[in-house]
């Protein structure tokens, strides 16, 4: 989860869909990022592989959320890394 957001831009993302009430498109990310719409994908792929996000075909177009699990998720590992800096 750390190394999907270990990037700049994935963090931006995951922003957006956090302060977002509904789904995003990719299109909105291109528009809000300075990246093209290749490496917006890229980024998106990267945080769907680790679980963060979820998305949804509608058309041409590829709309993404936030995984039903995110909180919990990043909590857990949150939780996990104190620990380890408590143990270490």
């Amino acid at each position: 989860m750390f190394r999907a957001l270990a990037d700049e831009h994935r963090l931006r993302i995951v922003a957006t869909l956090v302060r977002s009430k509904h789904e995003v498109c990719v299109c909105d990310f291109t528009a809000a990022l300075p990246l093209r719409q290749p490496a917006v994908s890229h980024h998106l792929a990267v945080l769907r592989e680790a679980g963060l996000v979820t998305c949804e075909r509608r058309g041409t177009w590829v709309y993404y959320s936030l995984a039903a699990d995110f909180d919990q998720r990043l909590e857990a590992a949150l939780d996990t890394l104190v620990l380890k800096r408590i143990a270490a």
